[in-house]
């Protein structure tokens, strides 16, 4: 078992949540005046909170925000996801420098600088570790998101990984704009099921990884929300899907904190907090623990061990071993076709396209604007 899963409401919160993304990228995905409201009004919006939250409005230092998202991670991801989706939005909709063909360059390079960042943190992981127990064996530590993470070298793993999957996006100056009468999608036919499964494998361990009392909703509902939509009835558009949906959540987590961190849809543990749910331990007990450590100059020490251990919980690794080693292998996987596919088409893999022909670039195909 990958979680620890106690309740029905658990899975319950997980529908909302898989459900609600669905229907936010519907809504900003089919209209301009949607994308409008939810990639540019709303972020806007949010802004302006934000800094007046920081000064002292909205509750000042105890408004959610500020208590439990205060860090420069879970901002830089709000604000990159919402470019990307402006990006994208100026792509189909030909606005701007979205018209010329230097910028169709702009989706490979904003979700390569995603995946870096994940890179980053996974090596930050695996560092952390090692400067408490001179190995990668595995030891605790804590962000300064109030995380307890157990690093260890299936981080190194992972962020080698998430090396091989930058390059598994293929064909990346071929996009189109859906030819239906609201140019509801910007088509990225060479995306396929190859780079989407490597991707999602890579992106959930980061996560079970990095912030596993988040994963849950962050690894799971938010991985497999664009998926299905891409599977389903907008073949072709999963690259969109996936910034849509990644923006609408860390808004939403943003704003409203609490809802994975307490009460009745907190976040379910995963396996690696050993023991925890038998012993009472809940995801806001770790979280104010983990917090706590960090600001007192001590998340990086043994003293993460020693807080963890006096919560009953010993480290179990094993699914985040099994799924690095999964991700790493799925990942060499779609490199190797796509190295043979570029040598059978005797052409640039980045610049050209090397899955035509196959069912998911044709269906992707049809759906473009010619």
């Amino acid at each position: 078992m990958f979680f620890q899963i106690t309740n029905l409401w658990q899975i319950l919160g997980w529908c909302l949540v898989f459900a609600g993304l669905i229907l936010m990228n519907e809504l900003g995905r089919r209209t301009k005046v949607g994308g409008m409201i939810i990639f540019v009004i709303i972020p806007c919006i949010l802004t302006v909170y934000f800094i007046l939250a920081h000064v002292g409005l909205f509750g000042g230092a105890a408004n959610p925000t500020v208590a439990y998202m205060d860090g420069w991670f879970h901002y830089f991801k709000l604000y990159a996801a919402d470019i990307g989706c402006v990006g994208f939005m100026m792509i189909k909709y030909k606005w701007g420098i979205g018209k010329e063909k230097w910028f169709a360059w702009w989706p490979w390079f904003i979700v390569a600088a995603n995946i870096m960042i994940a890179n980053v943190s996974d090596m930050e992981s695996a560092l952390a570790a090692y400067s408490i127990t001179g190995d990668l064996s595995g030891a605790w530590w804590c962000s300064n998101e109030g995380v307890f993470i157990y690093g260890g070298w299936w981080n190194v793993v992972n962020a080698l990984a998430g090396m091989i999957n930058i390059f598994c996006m293929t064909g990346c100056v071929k996009l189109y704009t859906s030819n239906d009468k609201n140019q509801a999608d910007m088509i990225w036919p060479d995306m396929t099921i190859w780079f989407i499964i490597a991707y999602d494998v890579w992106n959930f361990e980061y996560t079970y990884l990095n912030l596993p009392t988040h994963t849950w909703y962050c690894g799971v509902a938010l991985l497999l929300a664009p998926t299905f939509a891409n599977a389903l009835w907008n073949k072709g558009a999963w690259i969109q899907n996936r910034a849509n949906t990644l923006a609408i959540w860390c808004m939403w987590a943003q704003v409203v904190p609490l809802f994975q961190l307490k009460g009745t849809f907190a976040a379910v543990l995963p396996r690696v907090y050993g023991g925890a749910t038998e012993a009472g331990v809940t995801t806001m007990d770790l979280y104010e623990k983990a917090i706590a450590l960090y600001n007192a100059g001590q998340g990086k020490t043994a003293a993460a061990n020693d807080a963890i251990a006096a919560m009953g919980i010993t480290a179990d690794p094993s699914m985040q071993g099994f799924v690095a080693m999964m991700a790493l292998a799925v990942n060499v996987v779609c490199i190797s076709v796509i190295i043979r596919n570029a040598i059978r088409i005797g052409g640039n893999p980045y610049s050209n396209c090397v899955f035509e022909g196959t069912k998911d670039f044709d269906e992707a195909m049809a759906r473009a604007a010619k």
